[in-house]
């Protein structure tokens, strides 16, 4: 089986095209840049991205949005994740948690998918729950050198290298979508 994933962002791309392929899902990278409106969860953002795209790609396809929720911050920076990457990065979430004890976080990942040509777009989500590092650790991108997720030894997705497509909040989600597909990922 073969699905596009619309995605300006090539790490994602690489991710899902590892995580799926376990599943007999090839994934062509479609590298598109696509409006993401700026709102209240990671479903409405995903919603009114699908319907841009929708008519602009073959399908089946899907779309993916991201975010980390630090429970100290009222789930900040939630469906905020990227802009406030570009605009404070790692060390300004570092900074605003300096002497929070609760540390505290989950990263959630939604997918919409369109599977066919005039059929209604779902969108579907899944998480891990981990904590926010003291300190970046690790090489990675966005997040990942700060976020530590449950079942990670400790470590920061940045410091798990390929080992984070096992457990990550991403992987989840392209669980729920290869099960949509008639698919299963394989560990």
């Amino acid at each position: 089986m073969r699905i596009r994933f619309v995605t300006s962002n090539e790490h994602k791309a690489e991710e899902a095209a590892e995580i799926l392929r376990s599943g007999g899902i090839e994934v062509e990278w479609v590298d598109l840049e696509y409006p993401e409106i700026q709102a209240d969860s990671l479903e409405e953002v995903v919603s009114f991205s699908l319907e841009w795209v929708s008519g602009r790609v073959e399908t089946p396809f899907f779309i993916e949005d991201a975010g980390m929720f630090i429970d100290a911050l009222s789930g900040f920076p939630g469906p905020y994740s990227s802009y406030v990457f570009r605009t404070i990065g790692n060390q300004g979430i570092i900074r605003l948690m300096e002497g929070v004890s609760n540390r505290r976080a989950k990263f959630y990942s939604v997918i919409g998918l369109v599977a066919g040509r005039g059929m209604k777009a779902e969108v579907m989500g899944a998480g891990v729950p981990g904590r926010i590092a003291e300190r970046p650790r690790g090489i990675g991108w966005g997040f990942d050198p700060i976020f530590i997720p449950e079942g990670g030894g400790g470590l920061t997705y940045a410091e798990m290298g390929r080992r984070k497509n096992e457990i990550s909040h991403r992987r989840r989600a392209l669980e729920l979508l290869a099960d949509r597909l008639g698919a299963k990922i394989v560990k």
